[in-house]
């Protein structure tokens, strides 16, 4: 028997047409157990070059959530946060305390000389009159002095009246024109003349010294003779030459009478400048005066 031709007929390649026929039926029968065929391995495809994936352009993402915020928007953040409601924190006060108890009030005019000058900043007690107390004889008081010195008016602009009704309530600007600093002379009752043969001022028929006047003006170039309504104030400016007071409005409705509701407050103590820091008081000139019905004021 030849051996080498039996071997070399069993090394021959098969049939390539039982081979093909063999991988049919090896397809048919995975696809019927329902097994996936087993991709042959093959070659990697080639990445193509370009630039790497981290590298490509494209949108930044946000800076994370406890990341300090830079630019103008850290600098508010940060003390100047701070600052600026500390600062309105202070306004706020400075109003309060301006509307219910004390409030700067700047000289406007040189009517109260030389007790207040233009320009001092006097401090106004709100709460003088708020217990039971009414204005006395020689007390300087701040009033409303609508319906009394002047028309009731309204300023249209709303907004430029919350403006100045702000820098006045700081003592920043100049009090409305309507606002008003006399002297007290006449409280409701008083029978007030003017003058005696010493050119005095008379009060319930006792005369008065008044040391506080400007140097070189008498108590009054105009004649009075004037008995004060209940609840009113006859009210006189320091330097009489140059004030417009309850004189000017003798014949006005009211007679220019200051309602004692309208007064705003007294004013006790100059508190600018500095130089000038001192108290106002009430004056001893009427000290010996007596009150309409024969009492002591």
């Amino acid at each position: 028997m030849d051996t080498e031709a039996q071997h070399t007929e069993r090394d021959r390649p098969a049939d390539p047409d039982q081979g093909q026929a063999r991988r049919s039926r090896s397809a048919r029968f995975t696809a019927l157990m329902g097994l996936r065929p087993t991709a042959s391995p093959g070659p990697r495809p080639t990445a193509s070059p370009g630039p790497h994936p981290s590298a490509s352009p494209g949108p930044r993402s946000a800076a994370p959530s406890g990341s300090r915020p830079t630019g103008l928007s850290g600098h508010l953040d940060g003390p100047w946060r701070k600052a600026g409601a500390l600062l309105a924190l202070c306004v706020v006060f400075l109003l309060l305390l301006s509307h219910f108890v004390v409030q700067p009030f700047l000289i406007p005019s040189g009517s109260m000389e030389p007790t207040l000058k233009v320009g001092d900043r006097v401090l106004v007690n709100k709460l003088a009159y708020d217990f039971g107390d009414t204005p006395r004889r020689g007390d300087v008081v701040v009033f409303d002095g609508r319906g009394s010195f002047v028309q009731e008016t309204q300023d249209g602009n709303p907004v430029g009246r919350a403006v100045r009704s702000l820098g006045a309530a700081l003592g920043l600007t100049e009090p409305a024109g309507t606002d008003y600093v006399k002297r007290v002379i006449g409280v409701g009752g008083d029978h007030v003349v003017c003058c005696d043969r010493r050119g005095r001022i008379q009060v319930n028929g006792t005369a008065v010294d008044e040391p506080y006047l400007h140097p070189g003006d008498t108590p009054s170039q105009v004649p009075f003779d004037i008995v004060v309504p209940d609840s009113t104030l006859w009210v006189l400016g320091d330097h009489r030459s140059r004030s417009s007071d309850s004189r000017d409005h003798l014949g006005d409705p009211g007679g220019g009478m200051v309602p004692v509701d309208r007064v705003i407050g007294r004013a006790d103590l100059i508190g600018w400048p500095l130089g000038r820091w001192t108290t106002v008081g009430s004056s001893g000139a009427f000290a010996d005066v007596r009150d309409a019905g024969g009492g002591h004021g």
